[in-house]
């Protein structure tokens, strides 16, 4: 069989596939490879293969990538790129493409000459996926020829075969795989969170288009993603309806081998946004180019304001979330051999990217700042306010963390457990004095803690730190919590003295109640983000419905699809419908919602960078309408944990 080349380097073929050890047993501790087995590592999946096809990508053989939710639960992931090797790999002494499929840690990217970057592992993630598939099958296209390879579970069922013939350059890699039940807790895949993912990686791959369809009854779209501007228009979807102080400011250099490529734009809001990428893998931890970037940035602006005569000598130096308030920021690294913390890649821990990003970053500030005085006049100015505002409130945030526990807990709102394991205590977080009356009765009071809240939540993506700190609602569940929170103004966070393991948002099953999840998970989101990184934040789930019919018991039911599907195996039977929590007494509230042996807890996850800051701003936005449809369709929609 003839090999590939390109002329790019070396050939593709069998040998480029390189084995280091032999299959580990996946399927016995699957976190370990995709982090978890709910709805977070199910789409994990998809994006192992479709990484895959993204590093053809970056090695110039692939500029599209098909990706399909099958209506059999299914997806599929296709791209025109080379197509995996499937002649005979001498070390293995089978085809390259088996070995890629069934062994662990063997790829074209542990050697030299094929992949110069890569940001999934070609055999790990391959390999991996396969593993936690009930079936897959693999097609490849090369030298005019198709190929097929089926396999179970991650076991070979068919030996490769030719299937079919193509046109000699109509190459590329075909994958279509069913998760296995056995594995997953539940085997349906987010689709608002894949389609996220993929316009995330157009946005990181300008020359590359990727074709989404959702096959699925009910949910059918065909979208396709394509970004020429690249990241600038990733910072424009970003800062949507927000007030730009700044145009955006963008630069791209390679030092070492390290390629390095920044864009951000200062907005009239009291948050910063930075979000990291290393090889298209988001580095949700952040790490050492966020680091290099943050310091960087800092010391330019500093050293700016000195020579300008903004900062004199008596004063102190802006601090770094003096001169990041109000910024929003995308920092993608491309490095040839990338570390980070955990299988899932959320942080970068290689010192030569930090040092790399401090000398670009420094270079590309100064080449800018110097030929536009007037947007470094305008950075200053805010990092000035910022500054300002942040002394003013010390003071507020000190009186309010250093308030008396007893104070919080004898103003009628928190009702606090017995226990004083974290470990074992959680804290509902009860809409309406009505259910959280019922709440406080229903409850286990030796581990579960009831906080009502009334009325709305502040809105804290369009409040200043000193409306956020007044708000009486979040300055009981900070000293509730008593873990402190994520500010810009002096970060004294600390997950480890978190009091409860679950934080759960009890409301009602209505688009209102749907809208205060939102307002306190945005809260969550910016001020806390470890809790729901952490796994720390759950949605409670409510019923809908209770019905009875006239023999036998009855039962709860918690949204319109089941009851649809009880009347038609149903006649004869009464119905109660639960327009709020406040209707249920508490022994029904105990069994349907607290109960942690019969109630249904929904665990909110950041899936990915742009999904959750794109649905934040657009929750937290002046349009009520996108507002509202995302809400009614979504704001439940997340990991069970029964």
């Amino acid at each position: 069989m003839a090999s590939k080349y390109d002329g790019k380097g070396k050939s593709y073929d069998g040998d480029s596939i390189s084995v280091l050890k032999g299959l580990e047993p996946v399927r016995q501790r699957p976190g370990m490879y995709i982090g978890s087995v709910g709805t977070k590592g199910l789409n994990h999946l998809i994006y192992e293969i479709m990484d895959n096809s993204v590093d053809e990508h970056l090695a110039g053989y692939c500029d599209e990538i098909w990706v399909t939710l099958e209506k059999d639960g299914t997806a599929t992931i296709e791209d025109n790129g080379r197509g995996i090797p499937v002649d005979m790999n001498k070390q293995a002494k089978k085809s390259a493409l088996e070995v890629v499929f069934t062994t662990l840690h063997a790829g074209g990217k542990f050697g030299d000459g094929n992949y110069k970057i890569s940001g999934g592992l070609h055999g790990v993630g391959s390999s991996v996926v396969n593993a936690l598939s009930e079936w897959m099958e693999v097609w490849v296209k090369r030298d005019g020829i198709v190929w097929n390879q089926k396999y179970k579970q991650g076991k070979v069922k068919s030996k490769v075969k030719e299937v079919g013939t193509c046109r000699k350059n109509d190459t590329g890699t075909k994958v279509t795989f069913l998760p296995d039940p056995e594995i997953f807790e539940k085997t349906y895949f987010k689709a608002e969170a894949v389609r996220s993912r993929l316009h995330e990686t157009a946005y990181l791959n300008p020359g590359l288009t990727i074709h989404y369809e959702n096959k699925r009854a009910g949910e059918e779209e065909t979208v396709e993603y394509h970004e020429p501007d690249g990241i600038k228009a990733f910072i424009k979807d970003l800062d949507n309806e927000k007030e730009a102080v700044t145009d955006i400011i963008y630069f791209k250099r390679e030092i070492e081998g390290i390629e390095l490529e920044i864009a951000f734009q200062y907005v009239n809001e009291f948050t910063e946004n930075i979000l990291g990428f290393c090889n298209n893998i988001f580095t949700q931890e952040g790490g050492a180019h966020i680091t290099g970037f943050k310091s960087t940035l800092t010391q330019t602006i500093n050293q700016y304001a000195r020579e300008l005569g903004n900062l004199k000598d008596k004063d102190a130096n802006f601090t770094g979330a003096d001169v990041r308030n109000g910024l929003t920021a995308i920092v993608a690294i491309k490095h040839p051999d990338p570390r980070f913390e955990g299988q899932t890649k959320t942080k970068l821990d290689n010192p030569d990217a930090e040092k790399a990003t401090k000398t670009i970053a420094n270079e590309q500030l100064t080449l800018y700042f110097d030929k536009n005085l007037e947007t470094l006049k305008k950075v200053i100015e805010c990092a000035e306010k910022s500054a300002k505002i942040r002394k003013a409130e010390a003071r507020s945030k000190t009186n309010m963390l250093t308030k008396s526990k007893f104070s919080i807990d004898s103003n009628g709102k928190l009702a606090n457990c017995e226990s004083r394991k974290p470990e074992e205590c959680e804290i509902f977080i009860v809409e309406g004095d009505s259910a959280g009356g019922s709440a406080k009765t229903a409850r286990d009071r030796k581990t579960q803690a009831i906080m009502p809240i009334r009325g709305k939540i502040l809105n804290v993506e369009k409040a200043s730190m000193d409306k956020v700190l007044a708000n009486a609602e979040i300055k009981t569940m900070i000293n509730a919590f008593g873990c402190g929170f994520s500010e810009g103004y002096g970060n004294d966070f600390d997950i480890d003295k978190l009091k409860f393991d679950k934080i759960i948002l009890m409301t009602d099953a209505d688009v209102d109640g749907a809208h205060i999840d939102t307002l306190l998970l945005t809260f969550f989101y910016r001020f806390m983000p470890d809790l729901i990184t952490g796994g720390h934040v759950y949605i409670a789930t409510p019923p809908l419905y209770k019905v009875v019919p006239k023999k036998g018991e009855g039962e709860y039911l918690y949204d319109d699809k089941a009851l649809e599907k009880y009347r038609k195996n149903h006649k004869g039977f009464t119905l109660q419908r639960y327009k709020g929590l406040g209707e249920m007494d508490p022994e029904q509230l105990w069994e349907t919602t607290l109960d942690p042996k019969t109630r249904i807890l929904k665990q909110v996850e950041i899936e990915d960078a742009k999904l959750a800051s794109r649905v934040t701003n657009m929750l937290m936005g002046t349009e009520v309408a996108p507002r509202r449809d995302f809400i009614y369709k979504n704001a439940r929609d997340a990991e069970i944990d029964a």
